[in-house]
């Protein structure tokens, strides 16, 4: 639906009227109503042009039309520096932005990726070298920004740092799993090889198909990658966590016979 730039006005006289002006002060739409009580608000549904479909129209409520940013927000990389934040600035962000193959925006504090479900090359080792000690902000948004802030951050500071990556099935969870290590490994150490190959041992007992995803996840993984004190990569251990019992329970339309592949649902 096309965003519009308005103002509602409402007045309150014995018949109240609710207005919606389009930019160029033209009424979109306007409905009298008859109020016994003055100053009571009322519900009004207005009518909006589809956007890349002129003679469509859109019949919705006032409470779903929402201010729109200026056009220098476009396909911003952090969605917190609009002036207008609402869920479909986000998602229209996240659209444009994935349109253009950027899988990676920020919002704050978060990292939001769209799986493109396809390759990409943005996890080569020319890539590496491009996030390896620069600010979150001097370099697009992206998987290796994250690892390399928390990794400068441990150095600097002395302290454990943690990186959650959580989504629904299909999501990249696994693989962003994976590009954390793999950053981890290129820039201070040689284990990627050794933690990777743990994983097809996991999924070959812990992975279930589901109607999202064919290769899904059954399990969580808690990683943990430890590293000596000039900051080279020294050893790691791998945690699972079984959560096909509360996925089975909240939504079992997810799951696809998964207690016959999966085999940490028969430990539990």
């Amino acid at each position: 639906m096309k965003q519009l730039w308005g103002e509602t006005e409402r007045r309150h006289r014995d018949e109240s009227a609710a207005e919606l002006r389009d930019k160029h002060g033209n009424f979109l739409n306007e409905q009298l109503f008859s109020l016994s009580e003055p100053r009571v608000w009322v519900s009004v549904w207005v009518r909006a042009e589809v956007k890349g479909r002129p003679s469509a129209t859109l019949t919705v409520r006032e409470d779903q039309v929402f201010p729109m940013n200026p056009p220098k927000f476009d396909k911003i990389e952090d969605m917190v520096m609009m002036t207008h934040l609402h869920e479909p600035a986000v998602l229209f962000n996240l659209k444009e932005r994935y349109a253009a193959w950027m899988i990676y925006t920020y919002s704050g504090l978060f990292c939001v990726t769209v799986n493109p479900y396809k390759w990409l090359p943005v996890y080569n080792p020319e890539v590496v070298r491009a996030y390896r000690g620069k600010k979150r902000m001097e370099v697009p948004p992206h998987i290796f920004a994250l690892s390399d802030n928390a990794y400068q951050f441990m150095l600097a500071d002395r302290v454990n740092q943690s990186i959650l990556i959580t989504g629904e099935s299909g999501a990249g969870k696994t693989v962003n799993t994976k590009r954390v290590i793999q950053y981890f490994a290129t820039i201070a150490g040689t284990l990627e090889d050794q933690i990777i190959q743990a994983n097809p041992l996991l999924e070959a007992f812990g992975n279930a198909k589901t109607v999202r995803n064919d290769n899904s996840s059954r399990f969580g993984k808690f990683i943990r990658i430890h590293f000596g004190a000039t900051g080279k990569l020294a050893s790691a251990d791998i945690e699972t966590c079984e959560f096909i019992s509360i996925r089975m329970g909240v939504n079992s339309s997810l799951c696809y016979e998964a207690e016959s592949f999966d085999v940490f649902f028969t430990f539990s």
